[in-house]
C-alpha cells in the first residue's frame, strides 16, 4: 500500500469517526456517503421524518469543507430558485444573480416535494457541471455534489414523482431508518451535550481543492483487476436480463459501481478492489435504476439485486 493511500484512508476514517460522534447510529450511511463524495458523485437519502437525513448531510458537508448551500423543497419552487435569474434594467442591460446551485455541496431537502420542472433544473448541473439561463451557459465549479433527501411516498401524500433522468444521476440511494435501541439510549443519554453542540463546531478535515485532487487521482491510486471488471459487468447485464425486470440499470450503474468500489477500497485502506466492495455497494447503486414488471408482485428491486448477487460467480483470488 502506497503512502498516499495510507494517508487518505486514515483521514477518511477520521472523518467518519468525527461525523459518527455527532450523528449517532448512522456510521454505515456516513461511510457510504463519504465514499460517494470521494468517487465524485451525488447522494439521495430516503427515510421517514426525523431519521437524521438532514443532520447527516449537514455534518458531512461541514467536515468535508467548502461552500455549502441548502434548498428546502416545497411545491412553489421554480427553476430560477435553484439556478438563478437575470435582473433586467430599463436601459437593456442585465445582471445574473446566481442561485444556490453554485456551491460545492448543495443540500436539497424533500426533493419529491419539488415540482418536476424545478427538479429538472438540477439535472444539467449534475450531468454537465453547467447550467443554462436564458440561452447563456454558466459553469459550476468542481467539486460539486448534490445531497438530496426524500420522504417515501407511502409515508407522505401529495409528493411529486422524481423524474427518471434525475434519479439515474444519483450514484447511490441511501435508505435510512430510525436508530436501534442502543443508539437511541446513547442519544437520550447525550441529549444535553448534543443540544449544545452545533454542526458549525465540527472541524473541517478536507478542503475542496484536496477533494477534487483526490477524485482526479482515484483512478491511479486504486487497482481494479479485470476479473472485478467482468464481475461488475456480469451483475449489471444479468439484471437487465432478469425475468422480473422491465428496464435494467443504465451504463451509469456500471460506471458508478466501478468508481465507488475504488473509493470504498480506499476508505478500507486497500489499494485494490475486492468482490466484497462490489457486493456491498451493488445494493445501493443498482436498485433505484431498475423498473420491475407489473407481474413481479411482492418483489422489490433490492430483492432482484440480491438474487443476481447470489447467482453470479464471485471472482476467486
Amino acid at each position: 500500500m502506497s503512502d498516499e493511500v495510507s494517508k487518505w484512508s486514515t483521514l477518511l476514517k477520521e472523518a467518519i469517526d468525527l461525523i459518527s460522534s455527532f450523528v449517532v447510529g448512522k456510521r454505515e450511511e456516513i461511510k457510504l456517503m463519504l465514499a460517494t463524495l470521494v468517487a465524485g458523485g451525488h447522494v439521495l437519502i430516503e427515510g421517514p421524518p426525523g431519521a437524521g437525513k438532514t443532520l447527516t448531510c449537514k455534518a458531512l458537508a461541514k467536515v468535508v469543507g467548502g461552500d455549502y448551500r441548502r434548498v428546502q423543497g416545497n411545491p412553489d419552487i421554480l427553476p430560477s430558485d435553484i439556478v438563478g435569474f437575470y435582473i433586467h434594467t430599463l436601459n437593456g442591460s442585465k445582471t445574473f444573480v446566481k442561485g444556490p446551485i453554485f456551491t460545492n455541496i448543495l443540500q436539497v431537502d424533500d426533493l419529491n416535494r419539488i415540482p418536476t420542472r424545478a427538479q429538472s433544473a438540477l439535472l444539467q448541473a449534475m450531468a454537465e457541471y453547467q447550467v443554462s439561463v436564458e440561452g447563456d451557459t454558466y459553469h459550476v465549479e468542481r467539486p460539486f455534489h448534490v445531497f438530496a433527501t426524500i420522504i417515501p411516498p407511502e409515508i407522505e401524500v401529495g409528493v411529486f414523482k422524481v423524474v427518471l433522468g434525475l434519479i439515474d444521476r444519483f450514484w447511490v440511494v441511501v435508505p435510512t431508518e430510525y436508530v436501534g435501541r442502543d443508539s437511541e439510549l446513547e442519544i437520550v443519554g447525550r441529549s444535553d451535550e448534543l443540544y449544545l453542540t452545533s454542526v458549525e463546531g465540527l472541524k473541517s478535515l478536507i478542503t475542496p481543492k484536496e477533494l477534487r485532487s483526490l477524485q482526479d487521482s482515484l483512478g491511479g491510486l486504486i487497482y481494479v483487476d479485470q476479473r472485478i471488471v467482468n464481475y461488475i459487468t456480469e451483475i449489471v447485464v444479468s439484471l437487465r436480463k432478469h425475468k422480473d425486470v422491465l428496464y435494467g440499470p443504465s451504463h451509469r450503474g456500471s460506471i458508478y459501481l466501478y468508481r465507488l468500489s475504488k473509493a470504498h477500497a480506499l476508505i478500507e485502506g486497500r489499494d485494490y478492489v475486492i468482490p466484497d466492495d462490489v457486493k456491498f455497494l451493488s445494493k445501493y447503486v443498482l436498485p433505484h435504476r431498475i423498473m420491475l414488471r407489473p407481474e413481479a408482485v411482492g418483489k422489490t428491486a433490492l430483492d432482484v439485486v440480491n438474487e443476481v448477487l447470489n447467482s453470479v460467480s464471485v471472482p476467486k483470488e
